[in-house]
């Protein structure tokens, strides 16, 4: 998701970068790329979670008239050869962002020229055709008669959903829910000539995968890792703070204050009150939940951890490692029941001396993070300072003095890579 308030040079760039790496990633194709498994669907209420999965993928509120009637994303994205302005989106101009295409959407045509090498990386055309197919994820344009793009928007597949590379790198079957970590918001914001000098390092410092969502609140410069927005059924304080009980609740905020969707965001803990009627949230915050609730943790892929490792490792994490007296349960979480202090957890401080990312929520504490689907999103704890699963064993090893053997901490690890 992106800023808000004074950024809208920065805001039409990070559009133009995001849109042209798609057709940039046409150009890597490659064939027999390993598919990983998408996560299992579970819907109670199938009528219900369907509408949610409609909402979550090509809904963006009435955010067009923001990104397009205010900011005319569309008319950079077009150029002057297409009844835009400017040169237009060359896919040249796009670096490896990490927006995600839809194999789906592609009609049979498009796959055979893309296959025989026969889509132009210099013409903003390419760009065009392929968001008039509404391939690319996150992504949602509307298009006149003629063919000329009338309005852009975004979704919240464009931070929560990739794909399965099951046609390339970056294209194939839509795995929603997951965590598109290939994005590197805060490198694609330094690009804009918007910033002052002093803002630019600020945007460099965020890293891929990372969004810092109360920076247009409160200027404090702590980005988070981009969550997984699976497996949280049964779970209740969803956020990395537990800002709220429910994911109605991150939702809202997301689409009212963070994709600048027309609805009302109002949190009396922190004094926010955004009004950006008329109210198009609101009545598909049930729906989309419901789609949320019903995506599953995808199980680890079959090979990739020792099981007989796992089973030890399953040992420490109950003892040694006394990682059950906060994850517990089937969801590996005490929440909603407890919370826990910054001088509890072991990822702060935070890195770079950044401002506690608890301090700038509504609870001021942490929530004891889930743990399913941990070997799918890499970085870890809210604020990545684990790149690896043994990264945070020696993170929580060092600083809760747990004094593990190095077969221990390899062990636990295995059973991390299981869950």
């Amino acid at each position: 998701m992106l800023m808000k308030n004074n950024l809208t040079m920065y805001k039409k760039q990070v559009i133009v970068i995001l849109l042209a790496s798609a057709v940039l990633v046409f150009a890597q194709c490659v064939k027999n790329k390993p598919v990983v498994q998408g996560p299992v669907i579970e819907a109670p209420d199938p009528v219900l979670a369907g509408q949610g999965k409609d909402i979550f993928r090509f809904d963006s509120f009435g955010d067009e008239d923001f990104w397009s009637d205010v900011l005319h994303i569309d008319k950079a994205i077009e150029g002057v050869d297409h009844g835009g302005f400017g040169a237009g989106v060359s896919p040249k101009t796009a670096l490896a962002v990490g927006l995600k295409v839809d194999a789906d959407a592609l009609p049979a045509s498009v796959v055979s020229a893309i296959s025989s090498g026969a889509v132009d990386l210099d013409d903003p055309a390419t760009t065009l055709t392929l968001l008039k197919l509404n391939a690319v994820v996150g992504v949602k344009t509307s298009f006149s008669d003629s063919g000329q793009l009338k309005s852009l928007g975004i979704t919240c597949a464009l931070c929560h959903s990739t794909v399965d590379n099951s046609f390339a790198p970056g294209i194939g079957k839509r795995l929603d829910g997951w965590p598109n970590h290939d994005l590197n918001p805060g490198a694609i914001i330094a690009l804009s000539s918007a910033l002052t000098p002093a803002q630019k390092p600020v945007y460099n410092s965020w890293g891929k995968g990372k969004y810092d969502a109360r920076f247009n609140f409160d200027g404090k410069n702590g980005p988070s890792v981009i969550p997984p927005a699976y497996g949280l059924k049964g779970v209740t304080s969803v956020t990395y703070t537990g800002d709220g009980a429910e994911l109605a609740y991150w939702n809202r905020y997301v689409a009212v204050t963070q994709m600048h969707g027309h609805g009302s965001w109002v949190e009396p803990r922190l004094a926010e009150n955004v009004q950006n009627p008329p109210d198009m949230v609101t009545s598909k915050l049930a729906a989309l939940q419901a789609y949320q609730l019903s995506i599953s943790s995808p199980p680890a892929p079959a090979g990739s951890f020792d099981a007989a490792a796992a089973a030890r490792g399953k040992v420490v994490f109950d003892g040694a490692g006394k990682c059950s007296s906060c994850h517990t349960g089937t969801h590996f979480t005490d929440a909603p029941g407890k919370l826990h202090s910054p001088m509890e957890v072991v990822s702060e401080p935070e890195p770079n001396g950044a401002p506690s990312f608890a301090s700038r929520s509504a609870t001021k504490m942490y929530r004891t993070t889930p743990l399913r689907g941990l070997w799918q999103h890499a970085p870890y704890f809210h604020n990545g300072v684990a790149t690896t699963l043994d990264g945070v064993v020696e993170v929580y090893n060092a600083r809760k003095a747990l004094g593990l053997s190095a077969q221990q901490k390899a062990d636990l690890v295995q059973y991390l890579k299981s869950l």
